[in-house]
């Protein structure tokens, strides 16, 4: 195996025909995204989305939403130019559960622990979840990671519920200027 694939492989990406989704694992749903930025999907009793105005989290609870998981960095979550309000404060306000796992940048990276403390937090909802970031790209990356590791999805078609949501492309797809198949061990 060659350095590059060595390096992606963790990504768990694989640009593959999938199998048809498993019974117990819904297949997102694009909903209206009003009050959202850019998207909201349904798998099941999660919502998977972008960031939530204050009217969306109210609609969300309507909707039966328990526990509001935010992956925004704490940099951007209070940055009231990007996020205009207290977001954990509206949500207990609603008497919703707010669980923060931030991911992205040097001081919040990926890593196995927060696809753990995901399921955990999903484990202990009594009620649907939202799950959200910015526009839904690293919510649908750890969701992926979620189906592989937590919900015995295969890699492939776990990439395929990724990609229904936001799951977009890799930073070193765009740089190389080509899609990448990574192989997984389940394909060695």
């Amino acid at each position: 195996m060659n350095t590059l694939m060595r390096c992606c492989s963790w990504l768990a990406v694989c640009l593959v025909a999938a199998a048809p989704a498993s019974a117990d694992t819904p297949f997102p749903e694009k909903l209206d995204a009003a009050g959202f930025q850019q998207i909201l999907v349904k798998s099941g009793d999660v919502f998977i989305a972008g960031q939530p105005t204050q009217p969306a989290l109210e609609r969300m609870r309507e909707q039966g939403v328990t526990t509001v998981i935010n992956l925004r960095t704490h940099r951007e979550m209070d940055n009231r130019n990007i996020v205009p309000f207290d977001e954990e404060a509206k949500v207990q306000t609603l008497g919703m559960r707010y669980v923060h796992i931030p991911l992205g940048g040097p001081d919040t990276p990926y890593t196995p622990e927060a696809v753990d403390r995901f399921a955990a937090a999903l484990a202990a909802s009594e009620g649907k979840t939202l799950l959200h970031c910015t526009v839904a790209w690293r919510a649908s990356h750890l969701w992926t990671a979620y189906l592989v590791k937590h919900r015995n999805l295969s890699l492939p078609e776990a990439v395929r519920h990724g990609q229904a949501i936001n799951f977009g492309e890799l930073p070193l797809q765009g740089f190389m200027g080509v899609p990448l198949t990574v192989a997984t061990d389940e394909a060695e």
